[in-house]
């Protein structure tokens, strides 16, 4: 028999395959001796009561053998010589595009503006220790995108935009552990998603598809309303009436390209704001309620809202064990932004907080049209880094110090490479983003208590956290409504936010591409 049940049990339990052997035994009604295993479909962790739950979600073989499901990829033809469809960008969106173009029997050329994920490191080694920042090269750009050395966190709530499950076993068919199709809030760390970025590539070499990289695209080949290829600053030409656009979040360039070319984009407002350190102890203290975390419990995370003076201010990108790093995609600004590797073991949690802004705040940037959020997050960066010294050392202050508008007169240790400055913060960050903040904080430390701790440092700012544009499109050709062939992708384009929602679109977009191929060729 196998049976399928829902848990509720102590991490220790959860965590010892003995100790829930016997709980499912017991629960059950069966002797040990014939369950033969227990395979954990779903887990998750309750910290809202004192004591710790795990929910699981299992199936029990009882008396019958188990086998593992075989996670396997899809069958991919040979494209060499299919028809050629563009990618511009190889982030999730272009990356899992070009896998599903492969696999509908379409030949991906894919023009990525940075390197391969081996050569990224050298590159973010210049910005973490020299504070030299390659604007082509470096924590956004470059093979995999900002996710391959930002983390990898692969929660998503846009369950409805997609299938989840097909990209998390794609991953897995590439190398992540089976973990990530259990876990709650699925996460393969820096460490591990370079290799399996490396894979996805090389699958895509193997079957036929083209791969450049160092070739930023520098202008769209658009003939009456229908796009005929684009053009690298490497002075090269692509030619294709299909092009996919899946540059990221952070492709200022592009955004100014087509406006330019009075291709449409509009403002789309985001949230902006800072990225706050504490001691990863006093984080576990806080939501497991406990004066040391329990072995059988990973490093706490939080997600926590508030409404203040109309805006919301919220958690954004929390890393637990994790690492500040500093991705600005040009010199002369500063960005901050977080990651943590697969074991989460450093003894620092870091998180975006950050503010929602409205249309109305961007007016003293109007204009530039619908460049003005672009402008805006410029204003702050910029302001960050003539006030950290005019390099990536980041203006900081203790998190009470920031509520009493004191300078702080030191400043604690810091994950952050470049280090940090002593600043006020409000002289950054504009006046109604600093008072935001400011109440959050307070209402934040009323449901967690002990957050609001001088331990604690703010860093800003926290400027990337979506696309300040977005890119129109017809909903049901994907293409963009004035340009015929062109189709606005993923998290540049405002219709993603993060890793597995970008690479679902980034197969919509594909699937809507090779459907158009197919009925113009008949």
């Amino acid at each position: 028999m196998i049976k399928e049940d829902q848990l509720r049990v102590a991490p220790e339990i959860a965590g010892e395959p003995d100790l829930l052997r016997q709980y499912v035994s017991q629960k059950e009604g069966v002797p040990a001796g014939k369950i033969n295993h227990i395979e954990v479909l779903k887990r998750s962790i309750d910290a809202r009561q004192k004591d710790v739950i795990i929910n699981l979600k299992v199936k029990i073989y009882i008396g019958e053998p188990y086998r593992e499901e075989p996670i396997g990829l899809p069958d991919y033809p040979d494209v060499s010589r299919a028809e050629e469809v563009l990618i511009v960008g190889m982030g999730p969106a272009g990356m899992f595009a070009a896998l599903k173009l492969i696999e509908l029997g379409k030949k991906p050329v894919i023009l990525e503006r940075g390197k391969d994920v081996k050569a990224r490191i050298k590159d973010l080694k210049s910005i973490n220790v020299d504070h030299i920042v390659n604007e082509d090269s470096n924590y956004c750009f470059g093979e995999g995108g900002a996710g391959t050395y930002s983390d990898g966190k692969l929660y998503t709530r846009a369950k409805k935009r997609g299938d989840v499950d097909r990209i998390l076993k794609l991953l897995v068919g590439f190398g992540a552990v089976r973990d990530i199709l259990v876990e709650a809030h699925p996460h393969i760390g820096t460490n591990k998603l370079p290799p399996i970025i490396a894979e996805m590539r090389e699958c895509i070499l193997q079957q036929g598809g083209e791969i450049h990289f160092d070739t930023r695209v520098t202008d769209l080949i658009i003939e009456g309303d229908a796009i005929n290829g684009v053009k690298t600053l490497n002075g090269d030409t692509y030619h294709s009436n299909h092009v996919i656009l899946a540059t990221g979040h952070s492709a200022r360039d592009i955004f100014s390209l087509l406006h330019r070319k009075n291709i449409a984009i509009r403002l789309k407002p985001l949230a902006m704001g800072v990225r706050v350190e504490h001691p990863q102890a006093l984080i576990d203290s806080i939501q497991y309620n406990c004066r040391e975390r329990s072995p059988y419990l990973p490093p706490s995370a939080y997600s926590i809202a508030r409404q203040v003076d109309g805006r919301g201010v919220y958690s954004f990108c929390m890393c637990p064990g994790g690492v500040i790093a500093p991705c600005a995609t040009m010199p002369g600004e500063i960005v901050t932004n977080g990651w943590s590797a697969s074991r989460r073991a450093r003894p620092t949690a870091n998180s975006g907080i950050v503010v929602e802004l409205h249309e109305q705040d961007f007016k003293p940037f109007a204009e530039h049209g619908p460049l003005a959020a672009v402008e805006f997050q410029k204003s702050i960066e910029k302001k960050a880094w003539e006030m950290g010294g005019k390099t990536q050392t980041a203006p900081a202050q203790r998190l009470v110090d920031f509520l009493e508008g004191k300078l702080s007169a030191d400043l604690p240790d810091t994950s952050y490479p470049p280090g940090i400055r002593s600043v006020e913060l409000k002289e950054v960050l504009p006046g109604f983003i600093h008072r935001a903040l400011a109440g959050g904080f307070r209402q934040f430390d009323k449901s967690m208590r002990g957050y609001l701790t001088n331990e604690a440092v703010i860093l800003a700012p926290e400027s990337r956290t979506s696309s300040p544009v977005r890119i129109p499109r017809d909903r049901s050709t994907f293409q963009h409504p004035q340009v015929k062939g062109l189709y606005p992708c993923g998290e540049g384009a405002g219709y993603a936010g993060g890793i597995v929602s970008a690479a679902m679109d980034g197969e919509k977009c594909a699937a809507a591409c090779a459907k158009k191929r197919v009925a113009s060729n008949r």
